[in-house]
């Protein structure tokens, strides 16, 4: 599903024209990126958390050159799903048909 899809599936669901719909969408998505920015995490009962995850620094390896370098420790964004989010797409899934889970990716 792509975001066009969504804000078609919200405007039909709910009778919100399709421009209010995606204002209301990209808001939401600006307000996440805003806060995690800052370092404040989101969360959504009953949805998940948006939080910000603090990675530590290692060497890699730069392959066409064939040399170690040190990759600094940086903050990156991450979504936890909620408990009850998780156990919901378990039990879907695992009651879908084998050919509709295979076409899932």
């Amino acid at each position: 599903m792509r975001k066009a899809d969504l804000v078609a599936a919200i405007s039909e669901k709910t009778g919100v024209p399709k421009v209010d719909v995606l204002v209301a969408l990209e808001t939401f998505f600006k307000e996440v990126k805003s806060s995690l920015s800052d370092g404040e995490n989101v969360y959504i009962r009953g949805f998940g958390s948006f939080v910000v995850k603090k990675r530590a620094k290692k060497i890699g390896r730069h392959i066409k050159k064939n040399e170690a370098i040190e990759i600094p420790e940086h903050f990156i964004p991450a979504f936890k799903p909620a408990k009850i989010f998780v156990d919901q797409v378990k039990t879907q899934v695992t009651s879908m048909p084998e050919e509709e889970i295979n076409n899932l990716d």
